[in-house]
C-alpha cells in the first residue's frame, strides 16, 4: 500500500512538473542576469544572481499600465455579462416548457463544434454594420454569450430538485424570483467556473481584439505582449518579464476562486 501510494506521488511530481517546468523556465528568463544564458542544457534554472532589470525594461519599452487597465475593464464588463444572459438564456431551456426548446438548445449546441476563427469574418461584418469597430464595445460584444456556458447552466439548473421549486411557486415567486433567488445560488460553483474560464478566455484573447481594433491604445494585455516582441525582437528576457506580469492576475484570481472551483467539481461529480 505505501508502495503504490508512493509511486502514485512520484507519478503526479513527475506531471506536475511536466507541466510547470515551462513557467519556470520562463521565469527564470525573466530574472536571469544578462550574462547568464538562458538557453543552456541541461536547464540552468536559478538566477544567479535575480535581477528585476527585464521587469522594469518590459513595463517601460511599451505603455504597459494601459494595456493592463485595458485588460482590466474587458473582464470587468465581459465576464458579469457572460455569466449573467448564459444564465438567462440556460433558465427557460432548462426549467420551461415551450414549442422547439429542444431545437434551439441543439442549435446552440451545434455552435460549441465551429472553430473559433470560422467565427471571425460574421463577428467584424455584424460589428462593423453596428458602428462598433476599434471601440470596446467591439470587443466586448462578441464575447458575452457564450455555447459553453449555456450549456453547462442548463445542466445545473436541470439538477435542481423541482420539489424546491415548487415550493418556491407555492411561496407565491414569479419567474424572475425564483431565477434569481434559487436557480443562481444553487448554481454558485457552476458560477464561479465559468468566471474562472471567461476571466482566461478574456485576458488572453488575442485574435479578436487583433482584428477589431486598430487603434493601439484600446490593445489588451494579450496584444501588448505582441507590440513589446515586435519592439525588443530578439530579446528574449524582456519578452519573458513581460508575459511574466501579464500572467500575474490570473494566477491570482485562480488562488482565490479555486475553492469554488473545487465545489464545483466535487457537485459534478456527485451529479
Amino acid at each position: 500500500m505505501r508502495l503504490r501510494r508512493a509511486g502514485m506521488y512520484i507519478l503526479l511530481s513527475a506531471i506536475g512538473l511536466v507541466f510547470v517546468g515551462p513557467f519556470l523556465i520562463l521565469l527564470s528568463a525573466g530574472l536571469k542576469p544578462a550574462g547568464q544564458a538562458v538557453f543552456s542544457f541541461p536547464p540552468d534554472i536559478i538566477p544567479r544572481p535575480p535581477v528585476l532589470t527585464w521587469v522594469i525594461e518590459a513595463w517601460t519599452a511599451i505603455p504597459f499600465p494601459a494595456y493592463l487597465l485595458n485588460s482590466v475593464i474587458y473582464v470587468g464588463v465581459t465576464v458579469p455579462l457572460y455569466m449573467l444572459v448564459s444564465a438567462l438564456c440556460a433558465y427557460p431551456l432548462a426549467r420551461m416548457n415551450f414549442r422547439g426548446k429542444n431545437l434551439i438548445f441543439f442549435a446552440i449546441l451545434s455552435t460549441m463544434f465551429l472553430p473559433g476563427e470560422v467565427m471571425l469574418i460574421p463577428r467584424f461584418l455584424v460589428v462593423s454594420q453596428l458602428g462598433m469597430a476599434d471601440t470596446y464595445a467591439g470587443v466586448i460584444l462578441p464575447g458575452v454569450l457564450s455555447a459553453f456556458g449555456i450549456f453547462l447552466l442548463r445542466q445545473t439548473f436541470a439538477g435542481v430538485p423541482r420539489e424546491v421549486v415548487d415550493a418556491a411557486r407555492t411561496d407565491g415567486c414569479h419567474e424572475l424570483r425564483i431565477f434569481w433567488h434559487v436557480m443562481l445560488p444553487a448554481a454558485r460553483p457552476t458560477l464561479a467556473i465559468l468566471g474562472i474560464f471567461g476571466f482566461i478566455s478574456v485576458w488572453n484573447s488575442f485574435i479578436w481584439p487583433l482584428v477589431v481594433l486598430k487603434d493601439s491604445a484600446k490593445y489588451p494585455v494579450a496584444l501588448g505582449i505582441a507590440y513589446l516582441a515586435g519592439i525588443t525582437g530578439t530579446d528574449v528576457r524582456s519578452l519573458a518579464a513581460g508575459t511574466i506580469i501579464s500572467i500575474i492576475p490570473v494566477v491570482v484570481i485562480f488562488m482565490i476562486m479555486q475553492r469554488h472551483v473545487l465545489e464545483g467539481m466535487r457537485g459534478a461529480v456527485k451529479g
